[in-house]
């Protein structure tokens, strides 16, 4: 039978821009014992561990657990581009609720350069070739603008062309995430922005502007996950648990649809919430509040309709009507999300675990949810993976 796992306990540093970080093993050391130490555990108690990042050597897992503690234990690296965090996290739970372990950490960090993102080889096949070959041919390819930008912003204009929104629906995204951001000590942006600054800035591929896109970002994060027995005997607070969690790739429906939203991910979102929302026996209007993957506005605005959160077609009635806030019917992003906290691929899927069980122990300050019961987590990959977790109040 499978086991209820408790989030034990959660730790992050505050992001920075590139070139004003510590090295990542530092950053990760930093986050995993912040993990351990809100979960009262010694790493002596934790049975694997599980560590993910995108720009790193291997074993640099290793590099940075060995500095909290040499016990011998199994370490595993991962590499799921943008999902790896929530990767890491998906596994850990999944040795736990297995009866594998009683208690698993899962570490994520991130040490970047400045500038768009970019393969680490040219000697080699790109594991993304298959999806810039789609997007090519979809929409063509400008050199002058980054790869990422294209993705995303090509998903955003077939939106548009479907259901005829405006741009700056888009953009009133962003002003709402800087709006959550200003309640965020973590966030690296936290200054609020107006619609027409949003508007104005430069575009980096319409309908995006500078101020839609996330920024490169070093960080860590962490999670200390334990079953029920294993939190009873430590002490442990057992008020978070994770009541489902699913965990999809693509399916030929990202190549064959000829469709941008698809390309980058659009159908892997839908089929992992829909796996959530069956195995916790809920649906999207049960959700209170919800940490998803905005790495550019065009995704976010996306997500809505892939978590079934508004209704296909009707995203841009969503956001005009605020109900992706405060006040509305769910509160998006509290965190501020990728836009303006921060974007360190390795560790995004575990920050965005801390802040939601944060809001679930009602320990969120600014950013609390008023009653905030269920917690939705949405972390994307392109390549490509989707992890959607669902976390409960005790």
């Amino acid at each position: 039978m499978k086991r209820k796992v408790i989030v034990a306990g959660v730790g992050m540093i505050p992001f920075s821009k590139p070139g004003k970080s510590e090295p990542y093993l530092v950053m990760g050391e930093r986050a995993a014992r912040l993990a351990l130490d809100d979960a009262r555990v010694p790493y002596a108690e934790v049975q694997q561990a599980y560590v993910s990042y995108v720009y790193g050597d291997s074993t640099a897992g290793q590099a940075a657990i060995y500095r909290v503690g040499l016990t011998g234990v199994p370490v595993f690296n991962l590499n799921n581009n943008c999902s790896s965090g929530s990767s890491a996290l998906f596994l850990a739970r999944q040795a736990v609720e297995s009866g594998m372990v009683e208690c698993a950490l899962a570490l994520g960090f991130e040490q970047m350069v400045p500038g768009a993102l970019k393969g680490a080889y040219d000697d080699r096949p790109s594991p993304m070739a298959r999806f810039a070959e789609e997007m090519t041919a979809l929409q063509g390819f400008d050199p002058a603008a980054p790869r990422a930008a294209q993705f995303f912003g090509g998903a955003g204009r077939d939106y548009m062309k479907e259901h005829g929104i405006r741009a700056d629906t888009f953009g009133r995204i962003s002003v709402k995430a800087r709006q959550h951001a200003a309640r965020n000590p973590m966030a690296v942006f936290r200054d609020t922005v107006t619609l027409d600054e949003v508007m104005a800035a430069p575009t980096v591929f319409e309908p995006m502007t500078r101020l839609q896109c996330c920024p490169p970002t070093c960080g860590a994060a962490a999670a200390v996950v334990c079953s029920e027995d294993f939190a009873r005997r430590h002490g442990i607070d057992t008020t978070v648990s994770i009541a489902a969690q699913a965990m999809t790739t693509d399916t030929p429906s990202t190549f064959d649809s000829h469709d941008m939203r698809k390309v980058v991910g659009y159908d892997m979102t839908v089929a992992a919430a829909r796996q959530v929302y069956e195995a916790a026996g809920i649906g999207p209007e049960d959700i209170d509040v919800v940490e998803l993957h905005d790495c550019f506005t065009a995704n976010e605005l996306i997500t809505y309709e892939g978590l079934g959160l508004t209704p296909e077609g009707t995203a841009e009635k969503f956001i005009l009507e605020g109900d992706n806030t405060y006040g509305g019917r769910v509160v998006t992003n509290p965190s501020g999300g990728l836009l303006s906290k921060g974007h360190p691929l390795g560790a995004t899927g575990l920050a965005q675990c801390a802040d939601p069980t944060c809001q679930l122990r009602g320990t969120a300050d600014q950013r609390q949810v008023e009653g905030a019961r269920l917690a939705l987590q949405h972390n994307l990959g392109l390549g490509g993976a989707c992890v959607v977790t669902l976390y409960q109040r005790a």
